[in-house]
């Protein structure tokens, strides 16, 4: 009988959980920027009138 590639389980166990915990934040980000859609962009409302280049 063969023995149990131990390494491997664990290898494929800690990828499972790097999916799951990158899903969770994608998802968690998604909802944060439907619940405040005006705070996307802020800086493209004003531009920054001392980099004008005048001087």
């Amino acid at each position: 009988m063969a023995k149990p590639n131990y390494s491997f389980q664990k290898r494929q166990k800690e990828l499972a959980k790097k999916k799951k915990k990158e899903e969770k934040r994608l998802k968690k980000l998604e909802q944060a920027s439907e619940e405040n859609p005006a705070e996307q962009s802020p800086t493209d409302a004003k531009p920054d009138p001392s980099t004008d280049g005048d001087t």
